[in-house]
């Protein structure tokens, strides 16, 4: 085994490059195309920590494949969070360094997969007694709901927010099936809807494997929206650095709870994080009415770790340098680490 920490070990940072065919026009372009910052701070602080760094977008897996090989790399940071403008590929490429036998930092194929299947996901949650909010799924624009009011749509197989605008959340059947005819067309895959729970809003970043940790909650703050808006982190709000939403729903971490609150947050998160067979790091988002109940929205592998994300935060929070969490990944994943982690989920 090689010392970590040194020149010895080769890190390939690998993330999805940006194919310019006419997508970067629609805005849901800017998530994929953060990626690059994204693989910029990683592989600074990979360097700073004293690896032998490299990065490489992966815009063709024929030509770039045996680039890889003839890099010999000890292990690979995987960043991509899809393949030539496909985001619903994100598995596939976990799934390709698994074929080649690399070891890879992140989640694994049958974790991305199932996350990026909202419905899937919550059948699982479902079949745990995971609290999730009650839901259903159309294929075509719907005559009724048996929903209570309000409701909100997404694609059901999307992540990054993509499909969740401040008009998804939606209160009557003329603007339910407005909305899923909208996604239908644009997504072509089925919307999922689900009731709308009025409250506050959490993550919960967890940090693996072997047991794996809560990192600090943080809450979205809703207070400088009107009554109008709906209190919803949209895709505007993630992405759209100057649109009102993005400066009208920070962070704050950690967030201003009870001890019971944050304990009873952090347990529904790792139950999440273990029934989906997580690995390495992820955030589980939620929402608690009014009566302190807790609502699961969705599982999310492989969050973004750019300076400004809610998972750096996170860390920082807990009083771990980022270095450290990259030194922790590589380490993990060179040492097997995962493979304990997925012979105590089993």
């Amino acid at each position: 085994m090689k010392k970590l920490g040194t020149k010895d070990i080769k890190v390939l940072i690998v993330f999805n490059g940006v194919v310019e065919n006419g997508a970067e026009k629609d805005p849901d372009f800017i998530s994929e195309a953060e990626v690059r910052k994204m693989a910029t701070f990683v592989y600074d602080a990979a360097v700073a920590e004293g690896y032998a760094a490299m990065a490489m977008p992966i815009f063709d897996i024929c030509r770039d494949i045996p680039k890889i090989m003839d890099l010999n790399p000890d292990i690979l940071i995987n960043l991509c969070e899809g393949y030539r403008g496909n985001s619903q590929d994100e598995m596939n490429m976990a799934g390709l360094w698994e074929l080649l036998g690399l070891p890879y930092t992140g989640n694994t194929p049958s974790t991305l997969a199932l996350a990026q299947d909202k419905t899937a996901a919550k059948a699982i949650f479902t079949a745990n007694n995971i609290p999730t909010p009650p839901y259903e799924v159309f294929s075509s624009v719907p005559k009724n709901t048996c929903l209570e009011f309000p409701v909100i749509a997404k694609p059901a197989r999307e992540d990054a927010s993509l499909g969740i605008n401040a008009d998804s959340v939606l209160k009557n059947i003329g603007q339910l099936r407005e909305k899923t005819a909208e996604l239908l067309e644009k997504y072509k895959q089925p919307v999922l809807v689900e009731k709308f729970i009025q409250g506050r809003e959490f993550n919960v970043a967890i940090l693996g494997n072997c047991p794996p940790r809560v990192l600090p909650v943080s809450e979205i703050d809703f207070s400088r929206l009107g009554a109008e808006d709906a209190h919803v982190t949209s895709y505007e709000a993630k992405w759209i650095e100057d649109h009102p939403l993005y400066k009208g729903t920070p962070s704050k971490c950690p967030a201003d709870i009870s001890f019971k609150t944050k304990k009873a947050l952090g347990d529904v998160a790792l139950r999440v994080f273990r029934a989906l067979n997580g690995k390495d790091y992820g955030r589980v988002d939620m929402r608690m009415d009014d009566e302190g109940n807790i609502f699961v929205l969705e599982y999310n592998p492989n969050p973004d770790i750019s300076p400004e994300s809610g998972y750096c935060k996170a860390l920082k929070a807990a009083g771990i340098s980022f270095g450290d969490f990259i030194g922790r990944l590589i380490s993990d994943n060179l040492n097997g680490t995962e493979n304990e982690n997925k012979k105590n989920v089993a």
